[in-house]
Order: C-alpha cells, then sequence, then structure tokens
C-alpha cells in the first residue's frame, strides 16, 4: 500500500511539473507580444508555429479526457491551457497582421485546423472502442507533437537572415526542455508509451539544438 501511494505522489509530482513548467512555456512568448501591440505589427514574426501548437493542445487534450484515456486528467489541464494561450496569441496575431492576405491565410489555417481535430475526435468515437481508441489518439497525438517540434525550424531563417536570436527566445527553449523532462518522467511511471516517446523527442531536439 505504501509502495502504491508513493508510485501515484510520484506521477502526480511529475504531471505537476510538466504543468507548471509548461505554464512557463506560454508565458514565454509573452515579451514578443508586447512588441507586437507596441509596434502593431506582427513585423518578421510567424503565426504558424501557434497554430501547430495549437493543433497539438487540442489533439494531446482529448488523449487526456476519459473517453479517450483513463487517469491523464493532468496531460488534459496543461494542454487545455495551452490551447487557451494559443488562441490569444493567434487573436494577436490576425489583428495586428500587415495584411489582408496575411489575416485571410491564418483564418484558412485555423479552419483547417479546427477541421482536423473535429475529425479526429470524432474517427476516434464512431470507430474505436477501447483501447484501440487511445492508441489511435496516441498515434495521431504523436504525429501532431513531431510537427510541433519542427515548427522553430520555421524560423530559423530569420534568425540567420536577421542573426538575432529575439526570434526564437532562450526561455521558450528552456521552458520546453524542463516540461519535456518531466512529462517524459511521467510516461515512463505511467508506461504510457506515447507521452514518453513524444516528450522524449522534443526533450532530445532541444537539448540538442
Amino acid at each position: 500500500m505504501d509502495s502504491l501511494s508513493l508510485y501515484e505522489i510520484s506521477c502526480f509530482a511529475a504531471g505537476f511539473a510538466g504543468n507548471l513548467f509548461a505554464f512557463a512555456l506560454f508565458l514565454s512568448p509573452v515579451p514578443t507580444f508586447k512588441r507586437i501591440l507596441k509596434a502593431k505589427s506582427t513585423e518578421q514574426f510567424d503565426g504558424l508555429p501557434y497554430l501547430l501548437s495549437l493543433l497539438n493542445c487540442f489533439i494531446c487534450l482529448w488523449y487526456g479526457l476519459p473517453w479517450v484515456s483513463d487517469g491523464r486528467l493532468l496531460v488534459a489541464t496543461v494542454n487545455g491551457t495551452g490551447a487557451a494561450f494559443q488562441l490569444a496569441y493567434i487573436s494577436l496575431f490576425f489583428i495586428y497582421a500587415d495584411s489582408r492576405k496575411t489575416r485571410l491565410r491564418m483564418v484558412g489555417l485555423l479552419v483547417l485546423l479546427v477541421c482536423a481535430f473535429a475529425l479526429v475526435a470524432h474517427a476516434s468515437i464512431a470507430f474505436f472502442d477501447q483501447p484501440t481508441r487511445q492508441q489511435f489518439v496516441g498515434a495521431v497525438s504523436m504525429a501532431s507533437l513531431i510537427s510541433m517540434f519542427a515548427s522553430p525550424l520555421a524560423v530559423m531563417g530569420v534568425v540567420i537572415r536577421t542573426e538575432c536570436v529575439e526570434f526564437m527566445p532562450f526561455y521558450l527553449s528552456l521552458s520546453t526542455l524542463l516540461m519535456s523532462a518531466s512529462f517524459a518522467v511521467y510516461g515512463l511511471l505511467l508506461r504510457d508509451l506515447f507521452i514518453y516517446v513524444s516528450t522524449l523527442s522534443d526533450f532530445k531536439l532541444h537539448f540538442f539544438t
């Protein structure tokens, strides 16, 4: 009984730490958006990473809910919070976009993103039972996470052109690194391959970059 209690506490501690570091991660773009608000322009900043992050949050939120997985609510809480932040950031991108073409592109991508998530959620309920549903959504979430992990590459060209790292903030990478490490431990404790492999991949990406 004591070992079980210790196990539960360890799982909660790892997941809770992941939530805390994720909150810092979600706050890390604030200086960027202060600059956008001050300049009333998105300048050379790209909204694509925030759209990819929103899709990832939606799918991982779905994965953490009881309809898909049991005992993964800390995954749902962190991704629900993340989705709210990403929606706020995307709204600012839309408001301060430099052109109508950019706004239309943002709206089109957002609609596509919502439709993609709705399709995944509907398919998981309509065509899969447990535990196949968890495996299906877990596989989709891993694909989504890989896309999100690749999103920093979208700003690498800006960093190289401007020779300035402000477009790829240090605290963004640090927060992601700590969050990934915490959730990798969380996934390992839960013996959840989807959480463990996804976050471990993110950890390696940020460690080596």
